[in-house]
């Protein structure tokens, strides 16, 4: 374990808040804001016509106070250090805060994998790789899917790596059921944000069942999370895609059209419901809205059209600062998606102890142990909500960053 002191500035603004509640000192709070370590690397690898291309790639490894760096590798055009150093910041807070022993990484490739066949894609993967493969490992840092990367792409990495160190089905979660993936990968984020919600609703006396729900985002996290609020006994009135949305105010018949999407990876075409603008989503009359898509979606430009009782952040940063301030002043709650969404984290969490044991559980035994993290994690972010009278953001800072102080005080300098 090591760390620096730096200027740099907080990457989430809930940070320097709960830093503050918790009056930790300067010092630390500093130490554990700066990572441990970035990496930039050249991705060099041949198109099917013959000709090189280089692209760039980053891997950043934020705090391993708690355990190994953990975190996802995403291909998208708008990745940068800057983005991947704030996602890897947020993967410290995300394992703390489920009581993980991992700390946090991130990682990428600036690249639009659109443009690429499935042979360039494992060329470059394995590139990729290969160039930070003395900084992983097992129990040095694990990587994982991430957005446009899948189980196939977390494949092509594990038989990389084991051909280099020999047969390592723990470096890497997110992997095919026959390469040591876990049961109940697929659906863990949606099924972690949909716990969340039926929490939420006991603590704010909101009766599941009939309780309506508008969805933005009906990718894999929006539709999971759909098909178990629906089980729970929620009526989900709206979902969207990039496509635009659909809306019947009576509840959405969720089982033909997760279906439907799993089929067309759309909901365009599935002839339910009206057509709506992801606009008007929005601002519908519901009890739980949950952005599901998009950072930011929820903005000062239209969080004053919000008509929810409670937003769900089941996206990474769909709500920003501003909005979450002035949803505070209006008594609407936000569960923040450092607690949501963590239902990914956890599972690979328990992938990667079945890879190191060599043995397989069922999907029962990985759906209750996921259960029962996520509402232990809920109850003390909520315990320290009410205590410190601090909005739920800010109480989930608050019980992971105390969590990591407390480890990076007893490991000393």
């Amino acid at each position: 374990m090591s760390k620096k002191t730096s200027s740099i500035k907080p990457t989430i603004g809930a940070y320097q808040r709960a830093v503050e509640n918790l009056g930790l000192k300067q010092n630390i709070a500093q130490a554990l804001e700066m990572p441990d370590r970035e990496l930039t690397v050249e991705v060099h690898f041949r198109r099917d016509n013959g000709e090189s291309e280089s692209l760039l790639g980053f891997r950043v490894q934020h705090n391993n106070t708690r355990g190994p760096f953990k975190g996802g590798i995403r291909y998208h055009p708008h990745v940068d250090l800057a983005e991947v150093r704030s996602l890897a910041t947020l993967m410290t807070w995300k394992t703390a805060l489920l009581d993980i022993p991992f700390g946090g990484g991130k990682g990428g490739i600036s690249i639009n994998p659109g443009e690429y066949s499935v042979y360039e894609l494992e060329r470059l993967s394995r590139k990729f790789f290969r160039s930070i493969d003395p900084l992983i490992g097992p129990n040095i840092d694990i990587p994982a899917p991430d957005v446009n990367t899948n189980s196939q792409v977390m494949g092509w990495f594990m038989d990389e790596y084991s051909q280099l160190h020999g047969y390592t089905p723990a470096i890497v979660t997110g992997k095919p059921l026959e390469l040591g993936g876990s049961e109940g990968r697929e659906h863990a984020t949606g099924k972690g944000t949909a716990i969340t919600v039926r929490e939420i609703a006991n603590k704010l006396d909101i009766n599941m069942d009939g309780a309506t729900v508008v969805i933005q985002g009906f990718g894999n996290v929006g539709s999971f999370t759909a098909k178990f609020l629906n089980e729970y006994g929620c009526k989900i009135i709206a979902v969207s895609d990039i496509t635009g949305g659909i809306y019947e105010p009576d509840g959405l018949e969720i089982s033909s059209l997760f279906d439907y999407n799993k089929k067309n990876r759309t909901i365009d075409g599935c002839k339910q419901g009206k057509k709506i603008t992801n606009d008007k989503l929005l601002a519908l009359d519901c009890d739980f809205l949950i952005p599901a898509a998009l950072g930011s979606a929820i903005n000062k430009n239209n969080v004053d059209t919000l008509n929810c009782k409670v937003v769900i952040e089941a996206a990474n940063g769909p709500v920003t600062p501003i909005a979450a301030e002035v949803l505070w002043k209006k008594n609407v709650p936000i569960v923040p998606d450092i607690l949501t969404n963590a239902g990914g984290v956890t599972v690979s969490y328990f992938e990667w102890v079945q890879n190191l044991q060599q043995f397989k559980w069922e999907m029962e035994e990985v759906d209750t142990k996921l259960e029962t993290k996520m509402v232990k994690a809920f109850n003390e972010v909520y315990a320290m909500k009410v205590e410190k009278k601090a909005p739920m953001r800010i109480a989930s800072f608050m019980v992971a960053i105390d969590r990591v102080s407390r480890s990076f005080t007893l490991r000393g300098a």
